[in-house]
C-alpha cells in the first residue's frame, strides 16, 4: 500500500546539498533582479554594461536558476 522509499529520510549530506541548491536558486534569482532593475545601485558603468546587456544577463541567470530548480526536483524524486 505504502512505498517505504517515499518516506525514507535523507542523509544529512543529501539534506544539506538540497538546502544549498534551493538557496542558490534564490540567490541567482535575486541577483538577476538586482542586476536588471537596480544596476545603478551597484554602480555599474552604463558605458561598459548598458541596460540591454543587464537585462540579457538577468534573463540568463533566471533561466539558469530554472534549470537548476528542475534538476533538483528531478533528483529529489529519484531518491
Amino acid at each position: 500500500m505504502f512505498n517505504s522509499n517515499t518516506f525514507r529520510q535523507k542523509s544529512p549530506q543529501q539534506r544539506f546539498l538540497f538546502i544549498l541548491g534551493v538557496a542558490m536558486i534564490f540567490i541567482f534569482c535575486a541577483l538577476a533582479v538586482v542586476v536588471m532593475f537596480w544596476g545603478e545601485l551597484l554602480n555599474l558603468d552604463p558605458q561598459r554594461f548598458p541596460q540591454k546587456y543587464r537585462v540579457a544577463f538577468g534573463i540568463v541567470l533566471i533561466i539558469y536558476a530554472t534549470i537548476r530548480f528542475f534538476r533538483i526536483i528531478r533528483d529529489n524524486e529519484t531518491e
